[in-house]
């Protein structure tokens, strides 16, 4: 992903387009069916908006649609949602480690920030940050040439008891599950180990730098550890 086709794929198209591109892409990625109701459920619209800019999108040659089947993105559309979301976890994680924002408040503005940063600051966000490869949710950010790494690890809700894990990211950007997980220090590269788990999905019980924490189950699904 060239910055020349970076910027050819991502002219004229609004905000609006943008983030549809990238929520497309985010839930490929997933694993989830993307469906006109998946995307409207996902971007808090209606069903009727997201068919409408969804072939609005189709008409850009941004996706791929056809009425009642899964919606895809093409080769310009990929790389839209990639560099959208490489400026979006490159500015996570600016507003993270030099502003010092908490990480539960970076999503949120990085969402505004996102579509209007040019090149020229993408590269100097980058630099100053040294060229990084995760945001501070631990979601790999996307490479210049369009490279996403792939993060290995699995669930800590499947993870052995009395073995020590690291995690090493969080699905999750609301503000409240993420300020409740870093008030038990629950962090990328926080060292966790699960003392029990309860029958039935129950919680867990963990150990997090000497201190016990109980967490349910489905949120421990959300946390990748490795």
């Amino acid at each position: 992903m060239t910055n020349i086709k970076a910027l050819d794929a991502r002219k004229n198209l609004t905000p609006a387009h943008e983030d549809y591109v990238k929520a497309i892409y985010m839930l490929h990625s997933h694993g989830v069916e993307v469906t006109n109701s998946a995307l409207a459920n996902h971007l808090k619209v209606t069903p009727a908006s997201a068919t409408n800019m969804v072939k609005k999108l189709s008409e850009l040659g941004l996706v791929t649609y056809e009425p009642y089947q899964t919606i895809g993105l093409t080769a310009a559309g990929e790389i839209v949602a990639l560099e959208v979301l490489r400026h979006h976890r490159l500015l996570e994680l600016y507003l993270h480690d030099k502003l010092k924002l908490p990480w539960e408040q970076v999503h949120e503005e990085a969402e505004r920030l996102e579509h209007v940063i040019s090149e020229v600051l993408e590269d100097a966000i980058a630099a100053a940050l040294g060229d990084p490869t995760v945001d501070p949710h631990g979601d790999p950010i996307p490479s210049k040439d369009g490279t996403v790494e792939t993060t290995v690890g699995a669930p800590l809700s499947i993870a052995e008891i009395n073995h020590p894990y690291t995690v090493v990211r969080v699905l999750l950007q609301e503000p409240e599950r993420l300020i409740y997980l870093g008030s038990m220090g629950l962090y990328p590269n926080a060292q966790v180990i699960v003392r029990k788990r309860a029958p039935f999905a129950g919680p867990l019980l963990l150990e997090v730098a000497g201190e016990h924490h109980a967490l349910a189950h489905d949120l421990a699904e959300y946390i990748i550890v490795a």
